[in-house]
């Protein structure tokens, strides 16, 4: 027999977490001295390490209750309904994920956090599904549908996100500056070198992307991040200034 300050030093478990289990009658001491401290056998031992094996797979304190305290209990259909209840769990904190990510790279493109805004995105992204892969598929043949998969996307954290987000940034931080400014080809220099690298030589992709990008429907229609109307024009006058200063070059 062990006290339960001894269980505390051994398992890390609280005096006042034994005490809710004796509590509620989820794991109760094998005896007691006669100052009415707890006391703790090899039975009462095994059974706090199942109930703590059973808290890490996710299960209430009353699942696991029911579960060692029937004989008969379905074993295979608890833990087959604890994994479904998991996996829509991170199917959940994924979006949360997602969302997240969104609103810190939001700040990086906007200086600034518009919620509802966001949550409209998100409903929108989540409601038309269906309608976008549709006009997706008509605007794109088979091949370019596979590029598209590459494309930047404000909810993930993928490198090549990262940089096209921190690019667009820094392009708004130097607009009134003007399209000819130093600052800004560079910019625009890296985003040309950028799109080779990802999208190969593929000029009619890019001009077809870049047609649906400029129309806020259109972007809306393919489920595009929106963009603000000053900054791509910006961004389209940039960037022939610096097709022309390349074939000059």
């Amino acid at each position: 027999m062990i006290s339960i300050k001894e269980i505390t030093k051994q398992t890390g478990i609280t005096v006042r977490t034994m005490r809710y289990y004796d509590q509620i009658n989820l794991l109760s001491p094998a005896d007691k001295t006669e100052g009415g401290h707890r006391l703790y056998g090899e039975k009462e031992l095994i059974k706090l390490q199942e109930i703590q094996f059973l808290k890490t797979l996710g299960f209430s304190l009353q699942a696991i209750k029911d579960m060692l305290e029937n004989e008969n209990h379905d074993w295979f259909s608890g833990l087959q309904n604890q994994l479904n209840y998991i996996l829509k769990e991170k199917e959940k904190l994924g979006e949360m994920e997602s969302i997240l990510r969104g609103l810190l790279h939001e700040m990086v493109l906007e200086d600034q956090i518009d919620l509802l805004q966001l949550q409209k995105l998100i409903q929108i992204y989540q409601k038309d599904f269906h309608k976008r892969e549709a006009y997706l598929k008509q605007m794109f043949d088979q091949e370019e549908r596979k590029l598209l998969d590459m494309l930047p996307n404000i909810n993930h954290g993928d490198p090549d996100t990262m940089e096209w987000i921190a690019l667009m940034a820094q392009l708004k931080q130097h607009m009134l500056k003007g399209v000819s400014a130093p600052e800004v080809q560079r910019i625009i220099r890296r985003m040309d070198e950028k799109t080779v690298e990802v999208y190969g030589d593929c000029p009619e992709f890019i001009d077809k992307l870049w047609e649906i990008r400029k129309s806020p429907e259109k972007s809306q229609e393919a489920g595009f991040y929106p963009v603000d109307q000053e900054l791509l024009e910006f961004v389209e006058k940039a960037f022939v200034i610096f097709q022309n200063n390349r074939k000059e070059a």
